[in-house]
C-alpha cells in the first residue's frame, strides 16, 4: 500500500517542523519529522547499529539505511494505531532528502502535494537557525560555518529534489510570512484540491 502523502521541503530554518507539528494537530494528518526518527533510534536493531556506524564517523549515511530506519518508523506508527494509512495522509518533513531517496520511497508514497517553503533570503535562515540553536541549547548548530555548511549541502543535494516531482505537485508557500500565515496558504492550497478521507 501506497501511503497519500504531503511532503514540506525547504532549506533549513524554512519553518518544515512548524508547520509540520502544526499540521499533525490535525485530525486525519500524521506528522512524521525525519530528524525525531534519527534522533530516537534504537541501536539493538541491525539498521539501527548500520545508521549508528556511519553517522558516528561523520560519514554520509547510505540512502536505502536512511530511507530503512524512516520505513521502521512508519510501521511502528501504524502499529501503534497512531498511523491510520485507510484514512491518514501522512506529512513529511526532512525526508526525501536528496533525489536517490525520493526514488527509493516512490513505492511507499504516493506525493500528493509538495509544499515548497520558499525562503530567498539567506541572512533570514541564519537568523532563524542560530536562534533555534541557541533555544534548544545546540551551541555547535550556532556556529556561522555550520549554518553555512547545511545550507550549501541543502542547495546541492536536497533542492533538486523539487525538480524530482511534477510542477503540478508543487507549491511554493512565502515561508518569509509569519507561521499562521503559512499555515493559511498551506491550508488554502488544499482547501478543493485534496479532501482527506472522511472518517
Amino acid at each position: 500500500m501506497r501511503y497519500n502523502t504531503f511532503i514540506l521541503f525547504g532549506a533549513p530554518g524554512s519553518g518544515k517542523g512548524t508547520q509540520g507539528k502544526t499540521l499533525g494537530t490535525i485530525p486525519r494528518f500524521y506528522h512524521c519529522a525525519c530528524g525525531d526518527v534519527f534522533r530516537s533510534i534504537d541501536t539493538r536493531t541491525k539498521v539501527g547499529r548500520a545508521f549508528l556506524e556511519y553517522s558516528s564517523k561523520g560519514q554520509l549515511v547510505p540512502d536505502d539505511i536512511t530511507v530503512e530506519l524512516w520505513r521502521e518508523a512508519i510501521d511502528a506508527a501504524v502499529e501503534g494505531h497512531k498511523f491510520k494509512p485507510d484514512i491518514d495522509t501522512l506529512v513529511l518533513d526532512g525526508i526525501p532528502r536528496n533525489v536517490g531517496q525520493a526514488r527509493i520511497m516512490e513505492e511507499m508514497i504516493d506525493v500528493k502535494k509538495v509544499f515548497h517553503l520558499a525562503c530567498p533570503s539567506r541572512e533570514t535562515l541564519f537568523y532563524r537557525l542560530k536562534k533555534r540553536a541557541l533555544k534548544d541549547n545546540r551551541l555547535d548548530d550556532a556556529n556561522e560555518r555550520v549554518i553555512q555548511r547545511r545550507l550549501d549541502i541543502y542547495e546541492t543535494e536536497s533542492k533538486p529534489v523539487l525538480s524530482y516531482y511534477s510542477n503540478e505537485l508543487v507549491t511554493v508557500v512565502d515561508a518569509t510570512q509569519p507561521p499562521a500565515r503559512v499555515l493559511l496558504d498551506i491550508l488554502k492550497s488544499l482547501n478543493g484540491v485534496y479532501e482527506p478521507a472522511a472518517v
